[in-house]
């Protein structure tokens, strides 16, 4: 039976706006829900305390999912435009309110096949990331690795103007080497990365768009 992911205290941690300091970032995303038969995922810290979750319940393949913390104020909605296919919108939520205007947007084309990487073909979706400070606008391209029969591997998330790598998502693997179940991922965040956008582009690309939550 493959290892589960649990946090280690009911305990809330803190829900940062970006990822501080000078040190990368690694956080733990299980796509399971916290609720029972419920679909979504849970993102950890490296704490073992729980920093965002979704949760559909019992519907799969929404059109709209909520990003929220541990005591469920939403953080982010992702809705799927129903008139434009395949292109995704993110709208941030304060306080009680929903913004009127996207704060990023993602399209994946029709055909996204782009080639291979290590013998596993590779996929790619584009994001617009609007600032909310300066309102400039951010690109990213966000390279997903699939596999035959069993959905995403794993994603990164490159920045379109430096080519860096800002976040990147992979199976996780114990310390001795062993492999996860499918499911938990390890999520690495450069720092000055706005960690919500990361973690809303990672459900788009390993749930919603894989149709796994």
């Amino acid at each position: 039976m493959a290892p589960r992911v649990h946090s280690s205290s009911p305990a809330s941690s803190p829900s940062p706006a970006a990822c501080t300091g000078e040190q990368r970032k690694v956080f733990t995303v299980w796509m399971k829900s916290l609720v029972l038969n419920g679909h979504g995922c849970t993102v950890y810290d490296s704490g073992g305390g729980i920093v965002y979750r979704v949760d559909n319940y019992g519907s799969r393949c929404s059109g709209s999912v909520c990003l929220m913390d541990l005591d469920g104020a939403v953080v982010l909605n992702v809705v799927k435009k129903k008139l434009a296919v395949g292109r995704w919108e993110g709208y941030k939520w304060r306080g009680q309110r929903q913004e009127t205007r996207p704060w990023f947007t993602v399209t994946r084309p029709v055909r996204p096949f782009r080639g291979w990487s290590h013998g596993r073909p590779v996929s790619s979706s584009s994001c617009e990331f609007r600032c909310d400070s300066t309102g400039r606008v951010t690109r990213y391209t966000i390279a997903d690795e699939c596999r035959a029969g069993s959905g995403k591997q794993g994603c990164s998330i490159v920045d379109e103007a430096t080519g860096l790598v800002i976040a990147e998502v992979k199976r996780k693997v114990t310390a001795s080497g062993v492999a996860l179940g499918e499911d938990v991922l390890s999520l690495v965040v450069q720092p000055g990365t706005d960690l919500a956008l990361v973690v809303g582009l990672v459900l788009l690309v390993c749930g919603l768009m894989n149709r796994s939550m």
